[in-house]
């Protein structure tokens, strides 16, 4: 279980803080949706869960593990049991897919053998059996730089997954892709988490897809929780709650308020 208490972020220099007192349980299983406007803190609470942004307030525990007072060796070791996906993918371009997944189990073999890219076999069976479950048998020596965007974000999941993590953070992953493909990486992450009953917390702009997808919504508003729970209960009134006056009720169904241009996948 992940548990959130009291979490605070201030920049140095900023007049607001970018979150607030935030209390937040995620438990076995949970797949739970990030939503609130540009501004409300939904990716500074992803990375202070995992520290790559240090908050200045709170604690975070995992299991019973408060990774806010580790030091940087037992930070390393505690950030092997967090998969990261990225909005903008983080893979090395001149890196083969299977080199990009590999990475994944860093954190688990000497440095040596990192360096050396000297990795178990069993490391890479898995690798190959992700691949082909994120639909991209075939392409373990394709580079990275070659990949369309949707596939670029199937790499990137099957790394985080490479870590065999007890928790999934998922930061705007259909940010850059058309709506088809964001549908289809929606899908597969739903999928696997629930194959694997791994809890995840993922930061959408999108609220069509959270309600589709994530059973439980948590709304930000001005880095403070304004809404925590099932996403079928988001009708007008709470979405006027975490974005501002807009005529929800006509845009039902519709998209996202905060909907980037999409790319082809």
């Amino acid at each position: 279980m992940l548990r959130l208490e009291g979490l605070g972020k201030r920049y140095p220099g900023g007049q607001t803080a970018a979150l607030s007192d935030i209390d937040l349980e995620v438990g076995p299983g949970d797949i739970v949706a990030l939503i609130g406007p540009s501004g409300a803190g939904k990716s500074t609470l992803i990375r202070c869960i995992n520290r790559l942004v240090e908050p200045t307030s709170g604690r975070v525990l995992l299991g019973d593990q408060e990774l806010t007072g580790l030091g940087a060796r037992q930070l390393r070791q505690a950030r092997r049991r967090i998969g990261m996906v990225f909005q903008e993918f983080a893979l090395v371009d001149r890196l083969s897919v299977m080199e990009n997944l590999l990475s994944g189990r860093l954190g688990y073999v000497g440095f040596w053998r990192s360096t050396l890219r000297r990795f178990p076999q069993s490391d890479i069976d898995m690798a190959f059996q992700l691949l082909e479950r994120v639909g991209l048998a075939g392409y373990a020596d394709r580079r990275a730089d070659a990949l369309s965007g949707g596939q670029r974000q199937r790499v990137g999941i099957a790394r985080a997954l490479m870590q065999a993590p007890d928790l999934l953070l998922v930061d705007e992953p259909t940010a850059s892709l058309d709506p088809r493909t964001a549908r289809q990486i929606m899908r597969l992450i739903d999928e696997l988490c629930r194959e694997r009953g791994l809890p995840a917390i993922i930061n959408l702009h999108d609220v069509p897809l959270a309600r589709q997808f994530c059973p439980r919504v948590v709304g930000l508003a001005a880095g403070r929780v304004v809404y925590d729970g099932p996403s079928r209960d988001l009708d007008a009134a709470v979405l006027t709650r975490i974005y501002g006056g807009e005529d929800w009720e006509k845009m039902a169904g519709a998209e996202s308020p905060a909907s980037p241009g999409a790319r082809p996948s």
